[in-house]
């Protein structure tokens, strides 16, 4: 199996964790094919396969569906959440979604708001999102 490698300061080789990053797919021809890179892509042995997030959340039910997806196939998956358009109310169904899916890996972003929109939601900062994950959501969570 191959593994990326790097050398640390004493020169010898070190494992190196890798992810990789997906847009949800479209269609049903975009979900068979993530199907099958995922697979091909799991011979990396990955530490988790991200997956992006819409501003606003415009990608929400996409991002839940491929996330489980992945799941599905054996692997780690962390789905993307934006502090674009994230409201505290969104963010707990958001997040007990993810819960009764068994995912609990989380990459936390605070995102750009659309060119002309003004910005909205709860939260300005990635921090303040991490922040939240954990003040209601207790510490199990990977972000």
């Amino acid at each position: 199996m191959l593994q990326p490698r790097a050398h640390g300061a004493e020169g010898r080789p070190v494992n190196v964790p890798i992810s990789f990053e997906f847009f949800p797919p479209n269609t049903p021809v975009g979900d068979d094919k993530l199907k099958d890179v995922v697979r091909q892509l799991g011979a990396f042995a990955p530490e988790f396969f991200s997956v992006t997030y819409g501003a606003g959340g415009s990608t929400r039910e996409k991002t839940l569906r491929t996330v489980q997806a992945i799941a599905d196939a054996g692997y780690e998956a962390a789905p993307h959440l934006s502090c674009v358009g994230s409201t505290k109310d969104g963010l707990r169904e958001i997040l007990a979604t993810y819960r009764a899916q068994n995912i609990r890996r989380i990459v936390a972003l605070r995102g750009d708001m659309p060119s002309g929109t003004a910005t909205a939601g709860d939260f300005r900062f990635a921090a303040e999102l991490v922040r939240f994950i954990r003040e209601t959501q207790g510490a199990d969570w990977h972000i």
